[in-house]
């Protein structure tokens, strides 16, 4: 047998299949019609086949959790980043009249060179993606990180509707511009139960130039933005931002499931909570996969959010500074 190698692999792709319970939330209001709130409802296949109608959280919703916790990380480890990230806004780097905008309107820019100059003004465009369209161009860099739809187990979510009155002890009285009459009433919606959530990062493509095939940052900043987005990737389950959370603040009740890696060319393997055997199969496809690249795959298990947060703390510490 040929001694192994000490030399631990980066890890190239991650993924999380989990169970996540969620109690009293108003993540995912979808519109409002007279003084009632609406919440989400999607349509999911369960695993033999019949149709179900579900409460779900759009990933959109998490892709925006994570990016907060992102800039706020990003700011507190000086990684680089355009003035639209600092300001948390959705067009990041483009945020009109911009130096990124600016550098743009100088000249002709190939689209490898835009990439380029994204991957070294913004960690957080880098990881989070774009679309550049402006002066006819259509140059993407896809996000390292998706998410997807946070949908309800069929059977085990609830959703009531609850009565709320805006209340005003000075009613009737002038109060000069501020004053409102009526004591307007609403009901408002809150869920509780276990939800199906799926995620994965290609931490293999972060700072890399997916035209040129090549990497733009040097060693150091490359980990320093792995280590940040796995921080963010952590925070977004520990702290699931959304609406309403002034006063319908999720409780976050459990947490299990498996996170997979890959360190070689084969991605790491997920499967939907939605599958009451997600955990058994994502086993069976590490197993399938050990004979096509040993040692590719590992599969690390939680079974509740402190097991998650110490496994996700494993794998950031593998990108710790090396100076």
């Amino acid at each position: 047998m040929s001694e192994s190698n000490p030399v631990l692999k980066p890890i190239r792709s991650l993924a999380i299949s989990g169970r996540l319970t969620l109690g009293m939330h108003s993540l995912n209001n979808e519109s409002t019609e007279g003084n009632q709130q609406l919440t989400r409802m999607v349509t999911v296949v369960r695993p033999d086949g019949r149709m179900a109608s579900v409460n779900g959280i759009s990933g959109d919703m998490f892709k925006h959790i994570l990016a907060e916790h992102l800039q706020r990380i990003a700011d507190r480890d000086n990684l680089p980043m355009s003035d639209g990230a600092r300001r948390f806004s959705a067009n990041r780097i483009m945020v009109g009249g911009g130096e990124f905008e600016r550098w743009l309107a100088g000249g002709a820019r190939s689209p490898a060179e835009v990439v380029d100059e994204i991957l070294r003004r913004c960690a957080v465009t880098d990881l989070l993606g774009i679309l550049i369209t402006a002066g006819n161009r259509s140059v993407p860099r896809k996000s390292i990180v998706e998410f997807g739809w946070v949908v309800g187990i069929p059977g085990e979510v609830r959703t009531d509707s609850f009565f709320h009155v805006k209340y005003d002890p000075e009613r009737g009285e002038s109060r000069g511009q501020e004053q409102q009459t009526g004591q307007p009433i609403f009901h408002r919606p809150a869920s509780s139960g276990r939800y199906a959530a799926i995620a994965t990062v290609e931490l293999d493509r972060v700072g890399f130039n997916d035209i040129t095939r090549k990497y733009i940052p040097d060693a150091d900043a490359l980990r320093s933005r792995r280590r940040a987005v796995l921080e963010s990737l952590l925070a977004t389950f520990l702290e699931p931002a959304g609406a309403q959370r002034n006063t319908q603040n999720p409780h976050i009740v459990a947490f299990q499931g498996v996170v997979s890696l890959s360190r070689g060319s084969l991605p790491a393997p997920t499967v939907s909570p939605l599958n009451t055997d997600f955990e058994a199969e994502i086993d069976g496809l590490r197993d399938a996969l050990e004979a096509i690249e040993p040692g590719a795959i590992e599969v690390r298990k939680f079974d509740t959010l402190a097991t998650f947060a110490g496994e996700m703390a494993k794998l950031i510490n593998e990108f710790a500074p090396t100076g």
